[in-house]
């Protein structure tokens, strides 16, 4: 549902590897809003995302999230790598995480609740 929101990015050439999540394309806005009117604290821009994905990540292989990067903007999240083999491995294995995350709205949703004072929102 989420596919054009979320891209894994290639560039050996610049020795990154990313995810990428365009929290402002249109199915994923909607998303956050919908997500922002049940829980107050989670106004879902790239920030917020931020915190939702390594939380979630990190309870799911905390493994990844000690060695992944993340940097969020305002209309986007973004996590990184530098490029190998290995790590691209790994990013895939993130972005199949960040997809399982979405594909539920409402285990996502329940996720949020049973940790809503643990993520660390903005």
């Amino acid at each position: 549902m989420y596919d054009e929101s979320i891209k894994l990015i290639e560039m050996p050439e610049h020795d990154s590897i990313s995810v990428c999540v365009y929290c402002e394309n249109d199915d994923l806005f909607a998303l956050g809003e919908r997500i922002n009117e049940k829980y107050e604290d989670a106004y879902m821009n790239g920030y917020n995302w931020d915190a939702l994905i390594r939380f979630y990540v990190g309870q799911q292989a905390p493994e990844l999230m000690d060695e992944i990067g993340t940097d969020p903007e305002a209309g986007m999240f973004s996590a990184y790598m530098n490029y190998s083999p290995e790590n691209l491995e790994k990013m895939k294995r993130f972005e199949t995480h960040v997809r399982q995350m979405l594909a539920n709205e409402a285990r996502l949703m329940a996720f949020i609740d049973a940790n809503l004072d643990d993520i660390e929102w903005d």
